[in-house]
């Protein structure tokens, strides 16, 4: 019985040497958090546009590149930079899995600068969808489950964790926006102002709309930066919306002729739970 126990006990490092975790690449910091979620203990993820830096003009080091080709799965979202790189990555590694976050989630259009919301019957090819799906709890609840999915084929024998993080994480997700939905009720079909026009999936999720300042990376001339202020003015516009990625300067003057607070805000922040509990916040004290 002593020698069994022995042998047991050499056994047991070799086997967890065997269990190596999944390496899973993703595109940005949000991505991270729903792979740990789902995967706990069973994955390494490495997030390709860090913070501060921008999904519109990432490129890839050459480090990150050879890391590429050993991962398991690339888990792509459709931010700018994917499309140029992704024949790329694919031949890096073309035993690579392959799972884009977008399968399933209904695409938005991106709204232009100014207001100007063009009839959406008729498709301007500059008009691209809105990649910033994760900014809606429901569609991250499709996310996960896609991503459960992909694990347990990639990984079998953790099947049953990767089952019980998903579904855990769903009713995190469920309680989250029932307590949204509630608290931003009274604000129905209010207007804020965004420089870069990434919280859309969050507004229509909760019956708001955002107003962008830039759009497609194009910096308002001084003509629409009138129009804008007269617009949020009309529409009682009360919080600007920044995040670091872009340009502060326009906004802060524009908040300052509204009588708008500017509220600094991550639509990449790794923290996503409590980043979309801060909106929800900043909204509601902003219109209270």
């Amino acid at each position: 019985m002593r020698y069994l126990s022995l042998l047991l006990l050499l056994l047991v490092p070799f086997s967890c040497a065997l269990a190596t975790p999944l390496s899973v690449y993703v595109s940005i910091l949000p991505q991270k958090y729903i792979v740990e979620r789902v995967g706990g203990e069973h994955v390494r993820v490495t997030v390709l546009v860090g913070p501060g830096q921008s999904p519109e003009t990432f490129e890839p080091r050459p480090r990150q590149m050879a890391g590429l080709g050993e991962a398991a799965l690339f888990y792509r979202i459709g931010v700018p930079f994917e499309e140029a790189w992704i024949d790329t990555i694919r031949s890096t590694n073309p035993r690579m899995a392959l799972l884009d976050a977008r399968q399933g989630v209904t695409l938005r259009e991106m709204e232009p600068a100014g207001g100007h919301h063009h009839d959406f019957d008729h498709h301007h090819a500059a008009h691209q969808p809105d990649p910033h799906i994760w900014l809606d709890p429901a569609n991250v609840r499709v996310m996960a489950t896609h991503l459960r999915d992909q694990l347990v084929v990639l990984d079998p024998q953790h099947a049953d964790q990767y089952r019980a993080n998903h579904d855990r994480l769903a009713e995190e997700l469920t309680v989250l926006e029932k307590r949204l939905r509630d608290q931003l009720a009274p604000y129905k079909g209010r207007k804020f102002m965004v420089y870069h026009p990434s919280w859309g999936y969050f507004a229509d999720a909760f019956g708001l709309r955002q107003l962008p300042i830039e759009s497609e990376g194009k910096e308002p001339g001084a003509h629409t930066l009138a129009r804008l202020i007269g617009e949020a003015q009309k529409q009682g516009v009360r919080v600007v919306f920044v995040q670091r990625q872009f340009a502060l300067r326009q906004a802060r003057a524009l908040a300052g002729q509204i009588g708008a607070r500017l509220v600094s805000l991550d639509p990449l922040a790794e923290d996503y739970l409590v980043n979309l509990q801060r909106i929800a916040d900043a909204i509601s004290e902003a219109y209270r």
